[in-house]
């Protein structure tokens, strides 16, 4: 009953052709013409009502091919092969659907895991400092919808459960799957005060944590969201047959009459048009593109809309974000130099106290090397933060300026600026008007940088570029270690964005992370943001999100829009040769009308098989198999 209401027509034509044949069995084969060829020109006619709606809208299409060949099949006495390719036509649909469905696997197993409830522990206090660890009795927990949980909460997460919400773990240990957020396979191991993510599987062990966003904003949510926009997305190519409807329509109507005049018989022309109607062409390019999508979402990278694949297998070149894209994004502190009479704990604590409010991200770096001394941060009175130039605070009427030194100079007198060794960088520091020293750090590069740069390069990507707010000097040498073609340093936003306009092999691909990269996602022909905590707005500007904090995901993104669009032009064709051949073996008289019918159904199962294959990862290039498990199990995502 609940195939017959999804598919009223397909279970029709399955009735009606059984009364169909069971008339011409009992020997009342008038009745069963008459009966068939009414019920035939009735869906003939229907289809023809929207086929003309369509060619009034200006979207021309190759129904008009399946329409003709219903009505020439009745017209020569072929009530059967009408019903069978009315069968055809009504059946394609529930094909599709299926096979729609097989493609959107994966995109539906994330829908599906979608947490909805929460164990949260009664009089939970977030703020009591750090509870024991383990998990309480059941009878201090109380069930809520996953929606009603606030930050500090304190949550029990049972074995098997996933993770409702982004928090921190507070028992001692924990093992969890986040194969379904990253494509990483094996288990990964928390120890307490580490991050966890919504979405993550639970071991074998009940823990606690404690929760740091809200449903609306844990990585889950962000994830669902882009998976559910892109699973209702419409590729460029799912009406690729429209491109050959003229064509492929004068074909088949040229056949028909060749063979109707060779033959001297209209039946010639109806057999050759029950071969040519065209199921495989209107479902085969939709099905390899879904298969993509599904394929990009199992090796952790979302893709926000299904014609970015179609962008993806013809990028030229790949422009850069250098810190936290090509390198960790998570600086380490090598050396403090003052200058005064500073100490090196003065001028790293007076520098955290200021960059405990600046969204950058060497800011993070600073906090922790002052964490790691044990050294107090003062609260300001006010501070402002000069994106991509640094940021200045007030303690206490005196002022703190910490970033580059054209912009500490601005209100510190003194500064000079610091020796460096190639891949280091300096963080200036001035107080009171004076520049009391500057914090040696260094960034290093991916372990994974250089593999995926080759990766792109053998997948036909000519000119990558490095797009960084960064000094020359640092830039080039990331850009010589990892093998970029170009580098651009000393960018502000607008300059990075004019670049990415600038550069003239298209299409071109932006992968970046962070807030100032938002705007040069958005304008290239397909952003990437890198890493599921990344900034929100990054991800929101991006065509494609990447979950693991792993650069070599970008060259997979790229092998699978080439081998998706490869699959969906290659089922195309397999269509198109199929029914040529069947068309011309027709008008030679060596395919009847019911022959024909039933050949022309298992065309369209080969297409539909063939467009499935784009769920697999297809030949891979002997560097490409190389996956770096280890760095991109353990290297934390960014916050």
């Amino acid at each position: 009953m609940k195939f017959v209401l999804r598919y009223p027509l397909v279970a029709g034509t399955l009735l009606v052709l059984l009364a169909v044949l069971a008339l011409l069995f009992s020997g009342q084969e008038g009745l069963a013409r008459a009966a068939a060829s009414i019920y035939a020109l009735a869906v003939a006619a229907y289809l023809a009502v929207g086929m003309v709606r369509r060619l009034a809208g200006g979207q021309w299409g190759i129904d008009i091919l399946a329409v003709t060949a219903i009505v020439s099949t009745v017209l020569v006495g072929e009530y059967v092969a009408s019903m069978i390719i009315v069968l055809m036509l009504a059946g394609g649909t529930a094909l599709e659907d299926y096979a729609a469905g097989r493609a959107k696997s994966e995109l539906t197993a994330l829908l599906e895991r979608v947490p909805q409830t929460a164990h949260r522990e009664r009089n939970g206090n977030a703020g009591s400092g750090t509870p024991a660890a383990g998990p309480t009795t059941d009878g201090q927990h109380e069930d809520v919808a996953a929606t009603d949980v606030e930050i500090g909460d304190i949550l029990l997460v049972r074995p098997g459960e996933v993770v409702p919400l982004d928090g921190v773990l507070l028992s001692d240990s924990g093992t969890f799957d986040e194969s379904s957020l990253t494509g990483e396979s094996l288990p990964v191991e928390r120890s307490a005060g580490e991050g966890l993510m919504s979405g993550s599987l639970n071991g074998e062990a009940a823990v606690r944590m404690r929760v740091t966003a809200r449903m609306e904003d844990s990585q889950y949510s962000r994830i669902v969201a882009l998976v559910k926009e892109a699973a209702e997305s419409k590729a460029p190519m799912v009406r690729l047959a429209d491109r050959y409807a003229v064509p492929f329509t004068a074909l088949a109507y040229v056949l028909g009459a060749v063979g109707w005049i060779i033959s001297g018989s209209p039946v010639r022309f109806a057999e050759v048009l029950v071969v040519a109607t065209p199921c495989p062409l209107l479902i085969a390019a939709p099905v390899a593109f879904l298969g993509g999508m599904s394929r990009a979402a199992r090796s952790g990278v979302i893709v926000k809309y299904a014609g970015v694949l179609e962008q993806l297998s013809r990028i030229k070149t790949v422009a850069f974000d250098k810190t936290g894209t090509l390198t960790y994004g998570r600086p380490a502190l090598v050396a403090i130099r003052t200058a005064g009479t500073r100490s090196e704990d003065e001028v790293l604590a007076l520098a955290a106290s200021a960059e405990q409010y600046s969204s950058h991200v060497l800011a993070a770096s600073v906090m922790d090397a002052a964490r790691s001394r044990a050294l107090p941060f003062d609260s300001a009175t006010e501070a402002t933060e000069f994106a991509t130039h640094g940021v200045r605070a007030w303690f206490d009427g005196q002022d703190v300026v910490v970033g580059k030194p054209a912009f500490v100079a601005e209100w510190a007198s003194g500064v000079t600026e610091t020796d460096l060794a190639s891949g280091e960088l300096a963080i200036y520091v001035g107080t009171a008007g004076e520049f009391v020293g500057s914090l040696v750090m260094s960034d290093p590069i991916r372990k994974e940088t250089r593999r995926t740069l080759a990766e792109l390069e053998a997948l036909g990507v000519g000119q990558t570029v490095m797009l960084t707010g960064d000094a020359l000097a640092t830039a080039r040498h990331i850009a010589d270690e990892a093998g970029l073609t170009d580098v651009r340093a000393e960018c502000l936003p607008p300059d990075k964005v004019e670049a990415v306009r600038s550069l003239p092999d298209r299409p071109v691909m932006m992968v970046g992370d962070g807030v100032n990269d938002a705007p040069v996602l958005a304008v290239a022909d397909v952003g990437i943001a890198m890493g599921a905590r990344g900034s929100t707005a990054a991800g929101e500007s991006a065509d494609v999100v990447i979950i693991l904090d792993d650069l070599s995901k970008v060259a997979s993104a790229v092998r699978i829009g080439q081998r998706t669009v490869q699959v969906a032009l290659q089922s195309i064709w397999i269509g198109i040769g199929l029914s040529v051949a069947l068309m011309l073996a027709a008008a030679a008289g060596y395919v009847p009308a019911i022959a024909g019918a039933l050949t022309q159904e298992l065309v369209d199962l080969a297409t539909i098989l063939n467009a499935l294959r784009a769920l697999g990862p297809g030949r891979r290039s002997p560097g490409s198999m190389v996956r770096p498990r280890d760095d991109a199990r353990r290297a934390p995502l960014r916050g």
